[in-house]
């Protein structure tokens, strides 16, 4: 089976310091990695690149399911496929269903609302489905999030820092859904420090230094 996404030589610089030389990252399809390293080491701006937010300043190849693609400038199917979650995720104006089918909206889906209609019940935020996004809090935006992004059935789903600001319940709600949407058949790549998060069942672990990819146990 081919990876679900390939990418070597890739490179990254601000000014004189090279933030990124990534000999090789892969990743295989419906699996979980996490991304750790120093503040700084770039693992927000790998995501980015990933998600073609942000370009790289060279790249040897890449491959999506086995065929060669650019990722600038960026490609439309790859646009469809990879959906990244901001650490501080935007709350577009409306209710929580309306942000929720935002996408699905543009992409003029038949079934918007029956998707969305499940989405809400995946991220427990039903009750909240006619209350106004932008009034939630922390945890209930990032369930949104969450949810804005898994009905999109993406191939590859990028968290920054998915529970960086929350704690308590917040959090174990937010990581509860972690694992579902690896059984729903997308892969993840997470950014994050979070030990409980690093431990989940099955997941890579993965840690810049020094702008290279190392390998790491699972162990914490």
């Amino acid at each position: 089976m081919s990876a679900l996404l390939h990418i070597q030589g890739l490179r990254k610089s601000f000014g004189s310091r090279q933030l990124l030389d990534i000999q090789e990252l892969r990743l295989e399809q419906a699996h979980a990695y996490v991304l750790t390293g120093m503040n700084g080491s770039g693992k927000s701006t790998l995501l980015r690149i990933l998600a073609g937010l942000d370009h790289a300043a060279g790249m040897e190849q890449a491959h999506y399911l086995g065929q060669p693609v650019c990722l600038h400038p960026y490609p439309s199917h790859l646009r469809r496929a990879i959906v990244y979650v901001h650490q501080h995720p935007v709350m577009f104006s409306g209710t929580v269903a309306d942000n929720i089918a935002y996408g699905l909206r543009l992409r003029r889906d038949p079934d918007c609302r029956e998707k969305t209609r499940h989405a809400l019940d995946w991220a427990g935020v039903s009750h909240l489905q006619n209350q106004q996004a932008r009034s939630l809090s922390g945890g209930e935006k990032q369930r949104v999030a969450l949810a804005r992004a898994k009905v999109l059935e993406p191939r590859l789903l990028l968290l920054d820092e998915p529970t960086s600001n929350l704690d308590g319940e917040a959090r174990e709600q937010v990581i509860a859904l972690i694992p579902t949407l690896i059984q729903a058949g997308s892969s993840v790549m997470l950014v994050c420090h979070d030990r409980e998060l690093i431990a989940l069942p099955g997941v890579q672990r993965l840690k810049l230094r020094d702008g290279q990819l190392v390998l790491r146990s699972s162990e914490v």
